[in-house]
C-alpha cells in the first residue's frame, strides 16, 4: 500500500468555536450575546435548542484538553466569546472571561499543544447589537478594542490569531437570510455588515502588528469552488456570479483591495449606494497577512437562472454522496480550491481551519462510536490535501471540524461534527468516535495509507 506523507513540519489539530460549546452562558460576568438571544427566541433553532450548557466546556476543559493530548493534537483553534470579555461590548473588562481563556491556554501550552485563537466567531455581545450591530462603524473601532486586548493577555502565550471565521456566514446568513443570529433578510444591511467586518478585520491586523507581539496573523474564510452545470455561455455566467458572491466579495479586498467589478455593478444596478464605504477602507482590509485560513465542506454547482438576482441557482448533482447536512462529498474540490487560492491570491501559508462532516452517529453496543462515513470523509479529504501539496501549493496545516459534537448553530444538538462523541443525556460523557483514533493514527505517521 502506498503511504502519504505530509511536510515535516505540517501541523494536525481540531477546533471548536466558543458558543458551540462552552454553556456557561450567564455565569463569571459574561454578558449576552447575539446568540443567547436568537436561540432563546422560540422557533429560530431546531427543537428549539441554546447554548446555554452546550458541552459544557467552561467547566471539562481539562478533560477536553486531556483528550485532545490524547488524540496527540499538534494545534487546537478554539475561539473567544466577545461577551465573556466585554460584557457590553466595550468598556468595562471582565476579568473572569479573560481568566477562564489564561487558564484554558495554560492547560494546552502543558498538554504541548499550540493554542490558535479566532477573536470572533459570531457571538456579538447583544449590547452592540442594540446600537445597529456590525452594520454601525462603531462596531469596527470597538472589535478593534477588543483585539488590542486580548493581544495585550495572551500574546505571549498564543501566537496563531484568527480575526475572523466566515464574515461570508456572519453577514449573508444572518442578514440576509435570517437563519442565523441576529435573524434579518435585509441585502443592504448585509453588504454594510461584509464591509464592516472585513474593516474590522484589517484594523486588528494592524493592532497585531503594532502590538509587537512574536506571532501570526490571518482571517479564515469560507470557501467552495465552483462549477458551471454544463459548458454554455449561460452557466459559465453564473458560475462566475456564484463564485463573486461566496468567494471573491471576500478574497478579492482581503488580497486585492477592491470589490469583484460585476457583482458590484449588479448591487449599484439595484441600489443607488450598496453600502458606505469610507477613502481608505480598501487600504486597511487589504493589510498583509500572515496566513490565510480557509473552510471546506463542499462544492458548489451552478446553471443560470434571470429570475435569480445574482443570476445563478445551485444545483443537487445525483449519483453523489451527501452528508446529514446535504452537502456533497466532493473532496476534490478542495484540492482544486486550494490550487486556486495558490495561482490567484496568495503564496502565504494556508491552513484548512475546518474541515469535517455530519452524520447520524450513535453509540454502538460494544460502547464505541463506529463513524465509518466520516472515516472516510476524512481520509479522501486528506488526500486531496496532500495532492494540493504535491502540486506546489503552500499548505500548512489542517483543523478537522469538530473536535467534538456540538451546538450546531440553526440546528440545535440534531446534527454531530464531533471526532468526539458528545452524550447530553449521560452527564456530557466524551466518547474518542472512530474518527479520531483515524486522526491519531495520521498525527503519528503524519501521513496515511491510501
Amino acid at each position: 500500500m502506498a503511504k502519504i506523507i505530509f511536510p515535516k513540519n505540517f501541523e494536525w489539530g481540531a477546533a471548536t468555536a466558543s458558543y458551540q460549546i462552552e454553556g456557561a452562558y450567564d455565569e463569571d460576568g459574561k454578558g449576552e450575546s447575539i446568540w443567547d438571544r436568537f436561540t432563546h427566541q422560540k422557533g429560530n433553532i431546531v427543537n428549539n435548542d441554546t447554548g446555554d450548557v452546550a458541552c459544557d466546556h467552561y467547566h471539562r476543559y481539562q478533560e477536553d484538553v486531556e483528550l485532545m493530548k490524547e488524540i496527540g493534537l499538534d494545534t487546537y483553534r478554539f475561539s473567544i466569546s466577545w461577551p465573556r470579555i466585554l460584557p457590553a461590548g466595550k468598556g468595562k473588562i471582565n476579568q473572569k472571561g479573560i481568566d477562564f481563556y489564561k487558564r484554558l491556554v495554560d492547560e494546552l501550552l502543558k498538554a504541548g499543544i499550540k493554542p490558535a485563537a479566532t477573536l470572533y466567531h459570531w457571538d456579538l455581545p447583544q449590547k452592540l447589537q442594540e446600537n445597529g450591530g456590525w452594520e454601525n462603524r462603531d462596531t469596527v473601532k470597538y472589535f478593534n478594542e477588543y483585539a488590542q486586548i486580548m493581544y495585550r493577555e495572551l500574546g505571549d502565550q498564543i501566537s496563531r490569531w484568527i480575526t475572523h471565521n466566515e464574515p461570508m456566514v456572519v453577514s449573508m446568513v444572518g442578514n440576509l437570510w435570517g437563519e442565523h443570529a441576529p435573524g434579518f433578510k435585509d441585502q443592504q444591511k448585509a453588504l454594510q455588515v461584509a464591509h464592516n467586518v472585513l474593516l474590522s478585520h484589517g484594523m486588528a491586523v494592524q493592532s497585531f502588528r503594532e502590538s509587537g507581539i512574536e506571532g501570526e496573523v490571518g482571517i479564515t474564510l469560507n470557501l467552495n469552488h465552483v462549477y458551471p452545470n454544463s459548458e454554455s455561455k449561460k452557466d459559465q455566467i453564473a458560475k462566475d456570479y456564484c463564485d463573486a458572491f461566496n468567494n471573491r466579495w471576500f478574497l478579492d479586498p482581503v488580497f486585492k483591495g477592491r470589490y469583484p467589478e460585476k457583482l458590484m455593478a449588479l448591487y449599484q444596478e439595484k441600489f443607488d449606494n450598496p453600502f458606505v464605504m469610507q477613502t481608505g477602507d480598501l487600504e486597511i482590509i487589504s493589510r498583509d497577512i500572515d496566513f490565510l485560513g480557509i473552510n471546506y465542506y463542499s462544492r458548489a454547482v451552478v446553471e443560470y437562472d434571470e429570475n435569480e438576482l445574482l443570476n445563478f441557482k445551485t444545483n443537487k448533482p445525483e449519483a453523489a454522496d451527501y452528508t446529514a447536512m446535504d452537502w456533497e462529498v466532493y473532496p476534490q474540490g478542495l484540492t482544486d480550491l486550494l490550487k486556486r487560492l495558490d495561482q490567484e491570491y496568495t503564496k502565504k501559508p494556508i491552513f484548512i481551519t475546518e474541515n469535517g462532516a455530519a452524520y447520524d452517529d450513535q453509540i454502538a453496543e460494544d460502547g464505541r462510536v463506529h463513524d465509518q462515513k466520516r472515516v472516510d470523509y476524512l481520509e479522501q479529504h486528506f488526500q486531496a490535501a496532500h495532492q494540493a501539496i504535491k502540486e506546489g501549493v503552500n499548505l500548512a496545516g489542517y483543523y478537522a471540524w469538530s473536535l467534538m459534537d456540538n451546538f450546531e448553530w440553526a440546528f440545535g444538538y440534531d446534527k454531530r461534527f464531533g471526532i468526539i462523541y458528545v452524550d447530553y443525556e449521560n452527564d456530557q460523557q466524551r466518547i474518542l468516535k472512530d474518527s479520531a483514533r483515524l486522526l491519531k493514527k495520521v498525527i503519528e505517521n503524519n501521513g496515511l495509507e491510501k
